[in-house]
């Protein structure tokens, strides 16, 4: 039973180096290193994002909802915010975790 247990140990060990490295190749060939006003670039991006979206939250909120055809368009707006600001900050996250793991160069 021990013997399973380091031998898997062992495996998980490898296959994460394994990641790791081939993490590092393909992202460092797409990407350039990651400087501090880069991530801080990205962070703004992000957190105009999120003021746009919830800015049409507020704006569809305080609407009247008197004609149908304007809560389509503000219904379609706060859609479109929402996915902007999701993704961005899904990417922003991913990016902090590959940091994390060492996949990308910071300088």
């Amino acid at each position: 039973m021990e013997d399973d247990i380091t031998k898997s140990k062992h495996f998980l060990m490898a296959l994460e180096q394994v990641i790791q490295v081939s993490n590092r190749e393909i992202i460092h060939s797409r990407i350039p290193p990651i400087t501090s006003e880069r991530m801080l670039s990205f962070a703004v991006t992000l957190a105009k994002l999120r003021a746009e979206y919830i800015q049409a939250a507020f704006q569809f909120a305080d609407s009247n909802h008197a004609d149908g055809e304007e809560v389509a368009k503000g219904i379609d707006n706060l859609s479109i915010c929402r996915r902007q600001f999701t993704e961005a900050r899904d990417a922003f996250i991913a990016l902090q975790r590959a940091i994390e793991l060492a996949y990308v160069a910071v300088e």
